[in-house]
């Protein structure tokens, strides 16, 4: 018996999901839910994956989310969700969802069926089709046959281009992202629109992106390495007045705010920042950083963000080591391209400036972070931390190559 199964399982009618199947695993990874809304993880060998095990146990480790749910709601008993559930969303404003792929026709159809699924009743689904080199992304939006589907292509490759696609393109008042390796829970729209109503103020929303199977040691180092925003269950709210973690990088904290495989606006203010940078982004030589700069871009224009794990996608980690190891290059030429660009800027050079050092150490203790989250028998792939500090060397060259290829691009079309 190896991996790890991850699913989730409800308070209320004590049943199990997941989105991959129940197999020959070690232990289980149990995402605890009451009425939705996330509490908590368990984590049990197999043999103790049970309802009565589970619910136990469950009760105990968060009882005191349990007591403040019931009490917000009014109740005394788990079992029915009222109309005034705390994680209950009323709405039927037309929300805008766009997932942008490239050439991954295999994967896509389940991230479609998944998308299907939701039960948020005003929605239209644009399939952003990134700079193809054949038709079958189009053939497999077709199949769908589903009348809120779109399919669009953008000619221009890159994650920020075919995402400004999307914003183009859509007609709702929300807009919401996510990727094209990512499972959304049937929910998912509700619990960002929980986030984006919960304060006038709120412009940006990003939600819980759990683990959907690790099945091998590339899938578990990654997700020893995104466990801020993988594993995370209680609300927080970001922002420049006031609302802030206690933390000396902030608001320069990547990983604290979520990340761009789940994440959602208010489509005015995205018009109103110019969309997404296209000289960051996978796609591109940067290979990241967009979404850490539209977070502090939403800050800095008097709006706040808030992280809302009600707002639930489950997501494929890379497991073959080699394509890891591309990963974890681009998490680090993201961060130093999205620093370059902070560096480059007057607001925020001289904030960044005096936080490079500390940023640094922290940099330096991830190793050891990851490594503490690893199970005992588990190892790092070999390699992992020094391909990602060299594509932090490599970022500055590559944001400024990449900013160049972006104003040449538009003299062009101009």
């Amino acid at each position: 018996m190896t991996g790890t199964w991850c699913c989730e399982f409800e308070l209320s009618d004590g049943r199990f999901a997941s989105v991959t199947p129940r197999g020959a695993h070690a232990t289980a990874r149990v995402l605890v839910r009451l009425h939705g809304e996330p509490l908590g993880y368990l984590t049990v060998p197999m043999d103790d994956a049970v309802p009565a095990t589970v619910a136990r146990e469950a009760e105990a480790l968060c009882a005191d989310r349990i007591a403040a749910h019931l009490a917000a709601e009014g109740a005394s008993d788990v079992a029915v969700a009222t109309d005034t559930c705390p994680n209950r969303v009323v709405a039927d404003t037309l929300v805008s969802v766009v997932v942008c792929t490239r050439n991954r026709a295999d994967q896509l159809g389940a991230c479609l069926d998944r998308l299907r699924a939701l039960t948020y009743p005003n929605l239209e689904i644009l399939i952003v089709d990134n700079a193809p080199t054949d038709d079958s992304t189009r053939q497999v939006v077709e199949a769908v046959a589903d009348p809120r589907f779109r399919h669009v292509v953008e000619p221009r490759p890159g994650l920020s281009c075919a995402r400004n696609r999307g914003l183009a393109e859509a007609r709702g008042t929300y807009l919401a992202y996510t990727d094209d390796d990512v499972a959304v829970d049937a929910g998912w729209v509700q619990g960002l629109l929980k986030g984006l109503r919960s304060a006038a103020d709120v412009g940006c929303v990003t939600g819980l992106v759990a683990t959907a199977e690790i099945s091998g040691p590339a899938e578990e180092y990654f997700d020893a390495r995104a466990a801020s925003w993988s594993t995370r269950c209680e609300p927080q709210r970001f922002d420049l007045d006031g609302s802030a973690p206690d933390d000396a990088l902030y608001p320069y904290s990547p990983g604290i705010f979520g990340t761009g495989a789940n994440l959602a606006f208010d489509r005015a203010l995205l018009v109103e920042l110019g969309g997404f940078d296209e000289a960051l982004g996978a796609g591109t030589r940067t290979r990241g950083g967009e979404d850490l700069d539209i977070f502090l871009r939403v800050l800095r224009a008097g709006r706040a963000l808030v992280y809302e794990p009600a707002a639930l996608v489950w997501h494929h980690h890379r497991a073959d080591p080699e394509a890891l190891l591309r990963q974890m290059f681009g998490y680090g030429a993201g961060l130093s391209a999205f620093i370059t660009k902070c560096l480059l800027q007057r607001n925020t050079r001289r904030e960044v400036l005096g936080r490079i050092p500390l940023g640094l150490r922290r940099m330096a203790a991830i190793r050891s972070q990851t490594r503490e989250r690893l199970t005992p028998d588990a190892s790092a792939p070999r390699g992992a931390m020094l391909r990602e500090f060299l594509g932090f060397g490599a970022g500055p060259v590559l944001y400024l190559q990449a900013r160049r290829s972006v104003r040449a691009r538009a003299r062009s079309a101009r």
